[in-house]
């Protein structure tokens, strides 16, 4: 390309001036009508310029491409209704489209896809990973920007924010005008509650269309069968969650998808309120006054979720020693109240070396062997009494327990081991000092140990000769323990380094009582960091691998690493927000993952609203691809840049300088020679 330019021989301050000293002489000259003139402006006229130096430029020119972003957004409402072929057909189009055009780069950026590495992330979010890539085009290289999506964008800057994108902003949308959806919102739900009580959560059913009426709900506590309620549509609806166990109470809310309707993804969600018990009342009867009684006792007063009930028998019926009951401080034993009447009120009943000696009639150890086959948790702490004629064994509480008695009494130093359950099972696995793949636990030892038959449930402790120390069973609904020696006490006391007590028989105490936490055989997910924890615990070893099933809907099948106490564990790196469900043969989970109402799934129509400010604002255009694909021109940057049916290219015409090349257009020994000529001229024009 050849332009002209000035290379002056002198600084154009001085240049100027002498051009304007230059004028005024001139000026003065033809104010006196000097002969000559036309040749004096002439000769200065030329010195002037040849001071300024004129060349000629001729610059080697490499025209540069213009740059076309096409951002793709591949987020879960682009996945529904048919709009990933949309957007597929669409971007295939907008490429062989800009092929055509001349000069021109195009940039496929896809953004918006749930992104395991980086966690979960609520709404779609687009322009983060524009400005990312585009951050090494200079503005002067952009033709614009095209984005394929169906408007529910979360992060679109406002109209003062054009720098974030280059050129026109230019919209093509894959839905289809009129779509119609309906979702659950939950209002308000509480993340706590007491066990035994009503919680109430709030709920709003929204219908695009601001249809009235109400509409059939579904609710799904705990995997039981659906139970229908009408709800109002549009407004808030108070929803009664009972809390009828202690953990998590996981209540499901699901409405029919309708002929027509835009998506079912956001017709059910899932609430989980964790139940947690105001007291957790325990009932202790010990037959007899010893050592280990203490321990016991210790052990639930110092929980102080616990209140309670304790009753030591000092006198039985059988000693008549003529004493007046008013003169030996005693009070009755309360039978009926505990066992009849408030039986049902307590959450453990603990028998500690209790023997049948006529203070509990037979009756009553039936009610208590139907309170464990209802729902109840009973833990028998045998003592010698257990092997003797007066074993509890004997009465109707013994179709409830695990062991037989032998009617042998095991004496002599034992140390209490895991047994391969117990290393699996929540109450045992973990203990402090369980040496499991060693030869011996590093435990104190005990003394004694009734011999017993294991009927029903699980061993989760041996002593001598691999005899059940620590057996545990459910019951129907209930759960039953039995230890089989009454020297743990030993361990409390610190005897031979002593053992983990008040942890063991807390353990026992709530898993009869049922804590989640400890649940043997169970499935659970939590959100850790970014990735999704995936523990089974089972006391059979389980390989089989679990069913994750995404907000979205996408299934992936997990395979679990079986690892120590039971569990077996899998993270998975998860990058949507919602409610994950994870299924095997046995057991269902569920997992929240960021907020219970998910932006994703709040709106899911098409809709031009969000991008308007932002495309007028750049100059850009919105058109629905159900009208077909627009035109793409290449325009001038001062030109109008969308229309009817077409999106403009800007046209930068942008380049590099690859070689210059510079030629003076007025030599100076011609100059000089112009500029002598005319002042020879001028001079003659005043001789005459």
């Amino acid at each position: 390309m050849l332009t002209i330019d000035f290379a002056p021989l002198f600084p154009w301050s001085l240049i100027a001036a002498l051009a304007a000293v230059s004028a005024l002489l001139l000026a003065y000259g033809a104010a006196r009508r000097a002969r000559g003139m036309g040749w004096r402006i002439v000769a200065i006229g030329g010195m002037v310029l040849a001071l300024a130096n004129p060349v000629a430029v001729e610059e080697d020119r490499e025209a540069r491409p213009d740059v076309l972003a096409v951002l793709v957004d591949e987020s879960a409402s682009q996945q529904i209704a048919g709009r990933a072929e949309a957007t597929a057909k669409t971007l295939a189009e907008v490429e062989s489209a800009a092929r055509r055009l001349r000069n021109l780069e195009v940039r496929v950026i896809r953004a918006g896809a749930p992104d395991d590495a980086a966690g979960p992330v609520d709404g779609t979010r687009l322009f983060r990973p524009l400005t990312r890539t585009l951050a090494d085009i200079p503005p002067t290289r952009m033709a614009g920007t095209i984005v394929i999506t169906d408007g529910q964008v979360h992060d679109v800057p406002d109209a003062k924010g054009t720098q974030s994108v280059g050129g026109p902003l230019h919209v093509l949308l894959t839905g289809k005008r009129n779509e119609f959806d309906r979702r659950i919102v939950v209002v308000q739900a509480p993340k706590f509650g007491i066990v035994g009580k009503d919680v109430t959560i709030t709920v709003r059913v929204e219908d695009s269309r601001n249809a009235g009426g109400s509409i059939q709900m579904n609710l799904v506590k705990d995997g039981r069968p659906p139970r229908p309620i009408s709800v109002p549509v549009g407004r808030d609806h108070a929803v009664t969650l009972p809390l009828d166990h202690a953990g998590s109470n996981i209540l499901q809310m699901e409405i029919t998808a309708l002929p027509g309707e835009l998506t079912a993804i956001n017709n059910r969600t899932v609430v989980s309120v964790n139940g947690v018990r105001e007291r957790l009342r325990v009932l202790l009867v010990s037959g007899e006054p010893h050592p280990g009684e203490r321990t016991w006792r210790n052990l639930l007063k110092a929980d102080p979720s616990v209140d309670l009930v304790h009753f030591t028998i000092l006198r039985p019926p059988e000693k008549q020693d003529m004493t007046p009951v008013r003169e030996l401080s005693l009070i009755a034993f309360p039978i009926r109240e505990l066992f009849e009447v408030k039986l049902n009120d307590f959450d453990l009943i603990i028998f500690d070396r209790y023997r049948r000696r006529g203070v509990l009639p037979t009756i009553y150890l039936d009610n208590i062997a139907r309170y464990v086959e209802a729902g109840g948790a009973v833990l028998e702490a045998a003592g010698p009494e257990f092997a003797s004629a007066d074993t509890l064994f004997q009465t109707p509480l013994g179709r409830v327990l695990p062991g037989q008695p032998t009617g042998s009494v095991i004496t002599g130093a034992l140390r209490p081991r895991l047994s391969d359950k117990g290393a699996r099972h929540t109450i045992t696995a973990d203990l402090p000092g369980a040496g499991v793949g060693e030869e011996l636990p590093r435990w104190g030892k005990w003394y004694r140990q009734v011999e017993v038959q294991r009927r029903n449930g699980l061993t989760l402790m041996n002593g001598r000769g691999d005899k059940p120390i620590l057996m545990v069973d459910r019951i129907q609904k209930g759960r039953v323990a039995q230890l089989t020696s009454d020297h743990i006490w030993l361990w409390a006391r610190g005897h031979g380094g002593g053992g983990p007590h008040a942890e063991l028989l807390r353990r026992i105490a709530h898993w009869l009582m049922k804590e989640p936490e400890l649940e043997e055989n169970s499935l659970q997910a939590r959100m850790e960091g970014g990735r999704l924890a995936i523990t089974r615990r089972s006391v059979e070893p389980d390989d089989s691998p679990v069913e994750l099933v995404s907000p979205s809907g996408k299934t992936q099948i997990v395979k679990l690493t079986d690892g120590i106490g039971g569990r077996a564990r899998a993270q998975v790196p998860v990058g949507e927000t919602g409610i994950y469900r994870i299924r095997d043969t046995q057991h269902t989970a569920l997992a929240a993952v960021g907020n219970i109402n998910p932006l994703e799934f709040s709106d899911m129509r098409t809709t031009e609203t969000r991008f308007a400010p932002l495309s007028s604002a750049t100059g850009g255009g919105i058109h629905w691809m159900e009208d077909g694909m627009p035109e793409l021109r290449r325009v001038r940057a001062d030109r109008l840049t969308a229309g009817t049916g077409w999106l403009g290219m800007v046209d930068n015409r942008n380049f590099t300088v690859r070689n210059v090349r510079e030629v003076p257009l007025l030599p100076g020994l011609l100059m000089l020679m112009l500029g002598l000529g005319a002042l020879l001229m001028a001079w003659r024009a005043e001789g005459r």
